[in-house]
């Protein structure tokens, strides 16, 4: 609360440090920090068991319920090629390392003894994603919440980093734009769309509205639970009863309920967004679902252990690159298709911010455009945890060659 209201205060030296170190990154780190400081460890407290079975689901459902999916239409299709494409990569790159690398003894020893490569899904699933989808690969997959102090570093800072690249490229849009022979006539159509329906739904919530919302929220997820602990009890009997260790090891997930938590919330969220629950936007349940979104981002925090870093800078190497290749490859296909700076900014950063920073790179470029960063954002929610599962079983087939 106490970062969030500084964040508001107009003051140039703030906006330059908010602009490093975004509130969602302090998020992680002043919890974390903390419990380097006092010494304790966090990571067995009852809030994490809170966070997985409500602040998770009620944070997917208030902002995807909420928005107007449909004006993804409006934009046409290279935005989503463009945010499609990093998809791609984030998830292909860590099954061609383990090929590629199979024998080096950064993925025999790192990687594969010392299990690192359970905390590749979870970043998966936050860059194709947000810190939702990273919160169920990190409970789907069961790694250590001690390790994972590195692996958040190559999630935020890298990606942090990667967001003031492409801020500083705002300023240099029309160069941008020139060079990749750009056209900027559906942007401009969107402005006007984006505008009316921000106008239309807008409205000042009353109690009934906040009610509402929050007897959706909780009303899907009460439903997603009840559905989620017979589903995942069906599933792990039929896996039981299957005599193939390696199909046992990949498609162990269905046997957790906690996946069937996620994918039942996202369906259902999805489903109200073509309905009128999707006006709850102009009563500000996306803000709700930020709310939720902090408040997760913290209690993960609380597990980590910072001092981590400084032994595996192996995986920050790993993780330049990989962000290196991700904006290349981005830079080419915007350049193939001649798709605006704002589509390559705003869909890469929907795919390696999420929800919390892809709406301020879009405000950047006008203020109408911020749905636009929500609606990829909330299109990464909707894959990033299926995405994140698929890369993990090829990256264990990868590692049996």
């Amino acid at each position: 609360v106490f970062i969030r209201f500084i964040e508001q205060k107009e003051h140039p030296w703030l906006t330059i440090f908010f602009n490093w170190f975004p509130s969602i990154l302090l998020a992680y780190l002043i919890p974390a920090g903390i419990s380097v400081v006092i010494q304790k460890d966090f990571s067995g407290a009852d809030i994490h068991n809170l966070s997985k079975a409500l602040f998770i689901p009620l944070a997917i459902v208030a902002v995807m319920s909420s928005l107007s999916l449909t004006q993804l239409k409006s934009i046409g299709w290279k935005p989503i090629l463009v945010f499609l494409s990093g998809s791609f990569w984030i998830a292909v790159f860590p099954i061609g390392l383990l090929l590629l690398f199979r024998n080096s003894a950064f993925v025999q020893d790192f990687l594969i003894t010392q299990e690192f490569w359970k905390g590749i899904p979870p970043v998966v699933g936050s860059w194709i994603g947000g810190s939702a989808n990273q919160a169920a690969m990190l409970e789907i997959y069961q790694y250590d919440p001690k390790k994972y102090g590195t692996m958040v570093f190559v999630d935020i800072v890298i990606a942090n980093i990667w967001m003031a690249i492409l801020l500083i490229g705002i300023g240099k849009k029309e160069k941008i734009d020139q060079w990749l022979k750009a056209d900027n006539t559906a942007i401009e159509n969107l402005k006007e769309k984006t505008t009316a329906f921000t106008k239309k739904v807008d409205k000042n919530p009353s109690t009934t509205d906040i009610t509402n919302m929050l007897a959706i929220a909780f009303g899907t997820v009460g439903f997603s639970h009840l559905s989620a602990k017979y589903l995942g009890r069906f599933f792990t009997d039929i896996l039981n009863d299957n005599s193939s260790q390696t199909l046992k090891n990949s498609l162990s997930f269905l046997g957790s309920s906690f996946f069937w938590l996620i994918s039942i919330s996202t369906i259902i969220a999805v489903l109200l967004s073509f309905t009128k629950a999707k006006n709850y936007e102009g009563a500000g349940a996306s803000k709700i679902g930020s709310v939720f979104i902090y408040i997760l981002v913290a209690t993960i925090g609380m597990k980590m252990n910072l001092l981590l870093i400084f032994e595996n800078i192996g995986l920050v190497v790993v993780g330049l690159v990989w962000m290196s290749i991700h904006g290349g490859l981005l830079i080419l296909v915007a350049k193939l298709i001649k798709a605006p700076y704002f589509f390559l900014a705003v869909g890469s950063q929907a795919n390696v911010g999420g929800v919390a920073s892809a709406p301020i790179v879009a405000q950047a470029f006008h203020p109408s455009l911020a749905t636009v960063g929500v609606l990829l954002a909330v299109f990464g929610y909707a894959i990033g945890t299926v995405g994140a599962i698929i890369c993990t079983i090829l990256m264990e087939l990868a590692s049996q060659f």
